[in-house]
């Protein structure tokens, strides 16, 4: 008798065993085809989810990806030192800007202000910092910041989302409120951190827009088109 319960017992114990076999069998091990394919596929939806990363803004921001979008906080006490004007300054200093290959950059009214002023960067498309050139001066560093999501229902909303699809060549034109249209073409791209004043200053001898946003996908840096000055019409 005690024979056979022994029997039966180890055949339960075999049982169990083989039930917790079947149970795991379907999970990745360290060193079979199993764990490599486990690794493939993590790999894969890894590349996917940064792929989407890069495709389209992130459905949530936070409260420090958010702040990382403003435009330089001393915006307003740095810029240009002894320029000149070579055309008669407006008595109204608001631009209007299109960027042909920006989506929502048309005849978008840009004001002047300092990088803190959130509310003129919740309403407008991008803001002229103040202290920075104006586009009439013989010499400037008209320096534009906009932000790269905004917020909805406003003209900042998706402003200057696709800005890094600029490209050597591509035309941005001003306007002032005396209706002088003014050409600028891109010639260089710059990504610095938020920290870096110096995009701020004039280049000596040139009149140059700045075209600033945060980087995506994560908000962390500055990335800059800078165009210069090649023709203004009446």
């Amino acid at each position: 008798m005690r024979s056979r319960n022994l029997v039966l017992i180890l055949v339960a114990l075999a049982v169990v065993m083989a039930l917790a076999a079947c149970s795991s069998s379907g999970q990745p091990s360290g060193d079979g085809q199993n764990g490599q394919g486990g690794k493939k596929a993590s790999e894969e939806q890894a590349q996917k989810q940064e792929s989407r990363g890069k495709q389209g803004p992130p459905k949530k921001m936070t409260k420090e990806a958010k702040d990382k979008q403003v435009a330089p906080k001393k915006g307003a006490e740095q810029g240009p030192r002894q320029v000149r004007n070579a055309l008669e300054p407006p008595k109204d200093k608001t631009l209007k800007l299109t960027v042909p290959q920006m989506k929502q950059i048309e005849d978008d009214t840009i004001p002047t202000g300092i990088g803190t002023n959130e509310a003129m960067f919740r309403d407008y498309a991008a803001v002229h910092l103040r202290a920075t050139g104006f586009p009439w001066q013989r010499t400037a560093n008209v320096y534009i910041a906009g932000h790269r999501i905004g917020f909805p229902g406003t003209d900042s909303n998706l402003a200057f989302y696709d800005l890094e699809d600029l490209e050597n060549g591509d035309k941005v034109y001003l306007k002032d409120a005396d209706g002088r249209r003014y050409t600028y073409q891109v010639f260089k791209k710059l990504v610095v951190e938020p920290t870096d004043l110096s995009v701020l200053r004039p280049i000596k001898g040139k009149n140059i827009v700045s075209l600033q946003s945060c980087t995506l996908p994560d908000y962390s840096k500055r990335v800059i088109y800078r165009a210069e000055l090649t023709g203004v019409e009446s």
